[in-house]
């Protein structure tokens, strides 16, 4: 099996445990994507929906887009080392390779953008 796609299928489940109160609007082939559908308001602006995460099948990785870094980039100064080397941007990792180490510590991740999310009344 294709190394992108076994860490596509080892990654989504952790993803889909926030479906619900998230709502997985893209989940076909190698891309699922969650979003906060609820109207709420971000810096000033009224917004029906908000971007959680996703991951999508890229050429040579596994792209991991996580917008809670993006709106708080404090919550990075927690993550481990070696999830922070992969970050490419203010919010994509590029995963090649999954041991146990960097899976626990997308996991923590996710749980920490949650909190964040709910805190913020997003979800």
């Amino acid at each position: 099996m294709d190394e992108r796609i076994a860490i596509f299928e080892r990654l989504k489940p952790r993803l889909a445990r926030y479906s619900p109160p998230l709502t997985a609007r893209t989940d076909t082939g190698g891309r699922y994507e969650l979003w906060s559908e609820k109207e709420l308001v971000i810096e000033g602006r009224k917004r029906k929906d908000v971007f959680f995460a996703s991951l999508i099948i890229q050429s040579d990785y596994v792209g991991f887009y996580f917008m809670p870094v993006y709106a708080n980039t404090e919550l990075a100064s927690v993550f481990s080392p070696r999830l922070l080397a992969l970050l490419k941007g203010k919010s994509c990792f590029h995963i090649k390779r999954l041991d146990d180490e960097l899976f626990g510590a997308i996991d923590e991740a996710l749980g920490l953008g949650w909190d964040l999310y709910r805190e913020r009344g997003w979800v």
